[in-house]
Order: structure tokens, then sequence, then C-alpha cells
């Protein structure tokens, strides 16, 4: 029964998106719902003023196709005057075009003033200088004028209104503009269904995308609940899991960072090895070992020049105080002849 009422309200009242579970914890507010089922339209509107609302719609849409039967061919009457009103300014009327225009704006004129004014059947109603319909009709053509004009006009409604359908079917279909006229006047014709073809479609189309909008907001609340009832599974199977699978992976961990530092090692000493091998070619090292002999040599014979001269400088030692006199006495001798030299040099510059 549940179920039941549920698919009813469901169909009944969309926007709601009720689930079977609400009606079922909540069955006093299933009752109100199906109470509201029964004075609510689908839309959620009054049913009674939803009739209302749509029987004011039809007869609206009546009255709009009464009011275009006669704003059609009266504005097209217009357009037909003032183009032959471009044409006498431009002396491009003929006879038959010029009698055809005098005649249309007189009908034209007593038609527009005759609206008005009350007709004879209302003797009562005030008019504007006491004028009726009798006055202005005196100002139409003779009965065989009139005649002519409306078989005239006749003939330019159906021009203008078979332009006009051609007009649209060129901006609905601008592919038609190449075909023949004879195509292009059947296809005009059946426009009018056409377009009521189109328009059914789209108002399907849109209904369809408004029920499709309504079950992607259903499926946008429905996916949060499945969500959280999924990550509540998850914690309690990774809080069940976790802690007998935290040794295998703590010694997994382990065993993998104690190889990844061997490769890291490794690779290490390949890098090191690598750059000495491009730095110290065997023409290098070959060079470094010369170099290294020179040296070797050179410290050699330094180290054997330094042995001689500590000899030396112990037997000096052996001398005492007197050696120390001699090497002063030396020096200040060394020293003053080599300011005498330096005097010489002096003078002789100076001698012519």
């Amino acid at each position: 029964m549940a179920a039941r009422n549920f698919q009813y309200v469901n169909s009944r009242l969309p926007m709601l998106q009720l689930e079977e579970e609400d009606l079922e914890v909540n069955p006093h507010f299933g009752k109100l719902l199906l109470e509201l089922c029964q004075i609510l339209e689908p839309t959620g509107a009054n049913a009674r003023l939803f009739r209302e609302v749509e029987e004011t719609q039809r007869e609206l849409q009546l009255q709009r196709t009464i009011w275009f039967r006669s704003e059609v061919p009266h504005r097209l009457i217009q357009e037909i005057l003032v183009d032959l009103q471009m044409k006498k300014q431009e002396d491009a009327l003929t006879d038959e075009e010029n009698k055809f225009l005098d005649h249309l704006q007189r009908c034209f004129v007593v038609s527009e003033c005759a609206r008005l004014l009350p007709s004879i059947d209302e003797p009562a109603s005030a008019s504007l200088l006491g004028l009726q319909k009798k006055h202005v009709n005196e100002f139409l053509p003779l009965q065989r004028d009139v005649f002519w004009m409306r078989e005239q006009l006749k003939k330019q409604l159906e021009d203008a209104l078979r332009k006009k359908c051609l007009t649209f079917l060129s901006f609905h279909q601008p592919e038609t503009d190449e075909e023949s006229e004879v195509l292009r006047t059947a296809k005009a014709v059946r426009l009018a269904t056409t377009l009521e073809d189109e328009k059914r479609r789209l108002k399907n189309e849109q209904e369809k995308h408004q029920e499709m909008g309504a079950a992607l907001e259903k499926q946008h609340e429905m996916y949060p609940r499945v969500l959280l009832r999924c990550l509540q599974l998850f914690r309690k199977a990774v809080s069940t899991l976790r802690l007998q699978a935290q040794s295998d992976v703590d010694k997994m961990n382990a065993e993998y960072l104690e190889t990844k530092s061997s490769a890291l090692f490794l690779k290490l000493r390949m890098e090191e090895l690598q750059v000495l091998t491009d730095t110290y070619t065997p023409e290098k090292v070959e060079v470094h070992k010369y170099i290294r002999s020179t040296l070797e040599a050179a410290v050699k014979s330094e180290n054997t020049e330094l042995s001689t001269s500590r000899q030396i400088l112990a037997s000096y030692e052996f001398l005492g105080t007197q050696f120390e006199e001699m090497v002063q006495e030396y020096t200040r001798l060394r020293d003053k002849i080599k300011d005498n030299r330096w005097a010489i040099q002096e003078l002789s510059k100076t001698l012519p």
C-alpha cells in the first residue's frame, strides 16, 4: 500500500522528489500529501485555478486569432497604400493604379472613421460633432468602383501575403532560396504546420529537459547519502584491517628503504667513479706520474741539501760566540763594501 501511495504521490507531485522510506517513516505526512494530490496539479497550482487559467488562455488565444485575422489585412492594406503613394510621388503610377489608390484611400479613411462612430442603431450614443456612420459613408466611391477596387485589392493582398510567406520561408529555411518558385510556394503553404510541429517538438524537448533536470537533482540528493554510507563502510574496514596489516606494511617499508638506500649509495659511488674516469684520462695519468716523479726527485734533492746544511750549521755551532762575532763583522764589511761601490759609481758619473 505504501509503495502504491508513493508512486501516486510522485506522479502527481513530481517536484517533491520523495523516497518510499519518507512515507513509511511519516505516515501522517503521506496522508496529507494524498489529500493535497486531490486539489493540486502536478505543477503545484490549485486545480480549480489551473482550469480557470487554462480556459482563460484558450479564450485569449481565440481572441488573438480573431484579432490577427483582421489586423493582418489591415496592415497589408496600409503597406500597399504607402507603396502606391511613394510611386505616385515618383510619377510612376498608371491611370488604373492611380484610380485604385484613390478608391482605396477613400474606402480606408471611411472605414477608419466609421469604426470610431456610432451606428444608426445607437442614436443615444454621443459622437464627435454629431457625426454618424451614415454621414461618412456618403464619401464612399460608387458601388461599381468599390466592387472593382475589391477585386484589385484581393489580388494585391494575395501577392503581398505570398511575398510575406516567402520571406518568412527564406528566414526559416534559407536553403530554399535556390529552389523553384512552385516548390517554395508549396513549402510556404506548409510553413505554419512546420512551425507548429517544431514548436511542439521544442516543447517536448523542454519537458524532457525538465524531467532530466529533476532526475539529476534527485541523483544529486541521493549520491551524497550513498557516498556517506560508503565512507562509513570504508572507515570500518580500515579500522579493522589496518592493525592487522600494519606490521607487514612496516616491514615492507623498512626493506624498501634499505634497498633504496643501498641503491642510492651504489649510484653515488658509480657517479664518483664516473667523474674520476672522465677527469683522469690515461694521458693525464701519465703526465701526473711524470710530475710526481719530478717532484719526488726535487724533494729528495732538497732533503739532501737540507741535511748538508744542517751538518754545516751544526759544525758552526761548535765555534760559539766567536763565530757569531765573525759573522757580524763579515756582514758589516760586506755592507760597507757595497756602500763604497755605490759611492764610486756615483763619483764616476760626476767626473768628466
